[in-house]
Order: C-alpha cells, then sequence, then structure tokens
C-alpha cells in the first residue's frame, strides 16, 4: 500500500497596504504655520514702540466700528443705549464714554511723535543741555506729550526750599518754548515736591505752596523764551501727592517739573468740564408765608 503524500499549506501573509501621504501633507501645514508665527514674533520684536502701540489701537477697534469709519453705535458693548431701563435714552451711555480714557489718534500720535523728536533734538544740538539728558525724560501718554524734568541732589533745578530757578534750567525752558509753538495743542505745566516737609506744618507755607511757586516760574521762563501764553491751560501744584514711577517718598526725582502737550480732545474735556460735570439739582420749591 502506497503513503499518502504528506501535503503543508502555509498561509502567506499578506502585505499591507500603503497608509498614504496624508500625514506629511498636515505636517506641512502645521510647519507653515508655525513658521509664520515666528516670522510674525520677529517681525514684532523688531518693531518700534509707535508701530507697536499702533497695531494694539488697530485690534482694539471694534470690526463694526472701521467699517463705519468713525465711533457708530456700535460701538457700544450695551444692549440699551442709555444704560438703563429706557432703550430711548442715550444720555447715560453718552457719558459713560467720555470718561473712559483716550487713545491717541493716529494723526495727533505723529504730530506729538515728531515734536518729541525735535524736543531730543534740541537737546542733542545743545552741549550744555547735552549733559543733562538724564535728567530730561520725554515720553508719551494717553494726555499727550510728557516732559519732566527731574530734580538731583548734585544739580537741582531750583534753590533749596524756593522757586529760584537754576540757570541751566533758565535755559533747558527756553530752549524748549519756540518748538513747542509749533503745535496748536495747549499746553498744562505741574509742579511736584518730595515728602520733605517745612517746620511750620501745612498751615503755612508748604509742599503745595512750594510745587505751585515753582510751576509758575516755570511757566514764566517759558514765555520769557517764546511760549504763546494763550497756549496755556493749566498751571498747578501737586506737592508730594504723585511721586516718580519708582521713586521712594524722599528721593530727589520726585522734586520736577511736568510739562504735557495736551491731547486735542483732553484738552477740550477739561474746557468743557465734562469729566466734573454734575446733574443740575431741582430749583427749591418757593416757601409759602402764612397768612
Amino acid at each position: 500500500m502506497s503513503e499518502q503524500p504528506l501535503i503543508i499549506r502555509r498561509k502567506k501573509k499578506a502585505a499591507k497596504g500603503h497608509h498614504g501621504g496624508a500625514w506629511k501633507i498636515a505636517f506641512a501645514d502645521f510647519m507653515t504655520a508655525l513658521m509664520a508665527l515666528f516670522l510674525v514674533l520677529w517681525v514684532l520684536s523688531n518693531a518700534g514702540k509707535g508701530d507697536k502701540e499702533a497695531i494694539a489701537e488697530y485690534f482694539s477697534t471694534p470690526l463694526l466700528v472701521a467699517l463705519s469709519n468713525g465711533d457708530k453705535s456700535a460701538a457700544s458693548t450695551s444692549v440699551i443705549p442709555g444704560g438703563g431701563t429706557n432703550p430711548s435714552f442715550s444720555e447715560g451711555e453718552t457719558a459713560r464714554k467720555a470718561r473712559r480714557p483716550t487713545r491717541l489718534s493716529s494723526e495727533e500720535r505723529r504730530h506729538l511723535q515728531a515734536l518729541k523728536q525735535r524736543l531730543e533734538s534740541a537737546v542733542e544740538r545743545d552741549p550744555k543741555l547735552r549733559e543733562l539728558k538724564q535728567q530730561i525724560a520725554i515720553e508719551l501718554s494717553p494726555e499727550g506729550l510728557r516732559v519732566q524734568l527731574l530734580d538731583t541732589d548734585k544739580r537741582p533745578m531750583f534753590e533749596l526750599g524756593s522757586a529760584r530757578v537754576a540757570p541751566y534750567m533758565s535755559q533747558v525752558l527756553r530752549t524748549f518754548a519756540p518748538v513747542l509753538n509749533e503745535l496748536r495743542n495747549r499746553i498744562q505745566i505741574s509742579g511736584h515736591t518730595d515728602s520733605h516737609p517745612y517746620q511750620g506744618g501745612e498751615a503755612s507755607y508748604s509742599n503745595w505752596d512750594l510745587s505751585a511757586d515753582r510751576a509758575k516760574a516755570s511757566r514764566q521762563e517759558l514765555v520769557a523764551g517764546g511760549l504763546d501764553p494763550e497756549k496755556l491751560l493749566r498751571v498747578s501744584g501737586m506737592s508730594d501727592r504723585i511721586r516718580f514711577p519708582g521713586a521712594g517718598p524722599y528721593d530727589a526725582a520726585n522734586r520736577r517739573i511736568e510739562i504735557i502737550v495736551l491731547d486735542s480732545q483732553v484738552a477740550e474735556r477739561i474746557l468743557s468740564q465734562e469729566e466734573y460735570s454734575t446733574p443740575a439739582l431741582p430749583a427749591p420749591e418757593p416757601e409759602q408765608t402764612p397768612q
């Protein structure tokens, strides 16, 4: 009897199909987005302060306001225009907008930035003023262009405890005067002191009087240098109430004169007294005299 052949069947494993290149497309998109992100970050890191503020202003403007080219009703985040129970009452919304801190418009910012550069150039051109660069701080602020003239223990701007202007301080103010005339913007001047008290106390001559007198003396120097007196809007003394950023109560930097070239909208609010306006009280009823 012949033997039956032994047949062994081996199952062949089917090769797995190719999974395609979809992951490559997704990875390429991811790398493109990442490259774009780094490019934007690099551009922002090399942009100037003014460019960054302009970009921030652009992104903070609501889309509907930008499309309508102005501060329309779309700028309000309140469902009820007046902020009260009556939808037709809009005075509350208007007053609330007036109290919000305003940003400098692009055109106003350009003018003030150009003025800042001219003031800095005036300091650079004069060898004597160039030595005082550490005592002159010029920057843009929400109110306009702020120029601060800082005191030091080694080089005081005024005689100790008085409003008598030092010669170099007079030269700075008279150099700045014609440059400040280049814009029509109003100007305010404020004097500041440190916290060293006078012996007589607040009841007699105090830091309030000293800061006000130094602000007035600075005004006189600016006008003597050619500043148009009609441009001045406010001259005030702030005593030691507002310290210089980062300074202690007795630091010399607190003793300073602050000149602000006001943004036109800020000046209008000061003139119209909108920020201090209160609703008028009703007139008292006439008393009835007994018959």
